[in-house]
């Protein structure tokens, strides 16, 4: 991307996303919205493509109301605006950003390759409904119903992600191996969830190793989970989109851009690959603890 090297271009990113879906919605195009903005087409262009390394709340706010964006939204897409000028994003949960606008949901569903690693939990994209609602009442007990309905949703469309024909995600993961002991759920979930773990292995677009217990601490460190996006080859002519970490906390989550922190972590994930069980004797693994749940 050009003129994006003083800040995260995470926020921006995201931002440029909501600001051309909401003007789709409103049946703009570019040219009209521009002219209801009093702004060029072509810096309204650099907003929706983050080709900017600002950009001024006012026009956020401005836009938001010709485009009929709903008022939580709407201060979302501001306070994206707002954090553009750090260098690596930290996003506490207090900050209070709306629960329809989740930055992380919007860069895994513009990315063309996740590479993941997570030690002690099946990742997102491949849980099973059950095994997701079992952890929800767990995090979250005192949620009513229709608010855990909403984030099994939420869950449940992102994983189309794999499964959709044009252009599926590629998905590459290495899961420790207390992931499949510690139970969630029951053992009828964790039965189930394994199983579905091993079935969507044999995806061409999905590699799953099991890193073994036994395999100790590859690379002399204990990693914790993290998750790289990566954005593929755009099109002639359009930006470059960086590569993100994604390293999600208790109190908040970290978005690292900067080539060299990207690098470390790729570095770690092929570590980690080595040192895990190769794609087959991962499945056999999956299929015969899910059988240990059944019996």
């Amino acid at each position: 991307m050009s003129d994006l090297g003083v800040g995260s271009t995470v926020p921006l990113r995201q931002l440029g996303r909501l600001m051309l879906e909401w003007r789709n919605r409103s049946g703009l195009s570019q040219a009209r919205a521009a002219e209801l903005l009093e702004m060029g087409a072509t810096s309204l262009a650099r907003i929706e493509k983050a080709e900017i390394t600002r950009v001024r709340t006012g026009v956020i706010k401005e836009a938001c109301g010709v485009y009929g964006v709903p008022e939580d939204i709407a201060d979302g897409m501001v306070r994206l605006a707002q954090q553009a000028k750090v260098k690596n994003w930290w996003h506490s949960y207090r900050d209070l950003m709306p629960k329809h606008l989740d930055v992380y949901v919007g860069l895994e569903a513009a990315a063309a390759g996740c590479v993941t690693y997570q030690p002690e939990l099946i990742p997102g994209l491949l849980q099973t409904e059950g095994y997701d609602r079992a952890l929800l009442c767990a995090r979250w007990p005192n949620d009513p119903a229709d608010e855990r309905d909403r984030r099994t949703q939420i869950k449940q469309r992102r994983q189309v992600a794999i499964t959709r024909k044009n252009h599926p995600l590629d998905l590459d993961v290495v899961i420790g191996e207390a992931a499949l002991r510690r139970p969630v759920g029951g053992s009828a979930v964790m039965a189930s969830q394994l199983r579905h773990l091993a079935d969507s292995s044999t995806r061409d677009n999905v590699s799953v190793r099991v890193l073994p217990l036994s395999a100790g601490y590859p690379g002399g460190m204990s990693m914790l989970p993290f998750v790289i996006l990566d954005f593929g080859t755009p099109p002639s002519g359009e930006p470059t989109e960086p590569p993100v970490v994604y390293l999600e906390g208790t109190v908040g989550s970290m978005y690292l851009e900067d080539r060299d922190d990207v690098r470390i972590y790729q570095s770690a994930h092929e570590i980690l690959r080595q040192a895990a069980l190769d794609e087959t004797a991962s499945r056999n693994l999956l299929r015969r603890i899910a059988r240990e749940y059944a019996s």
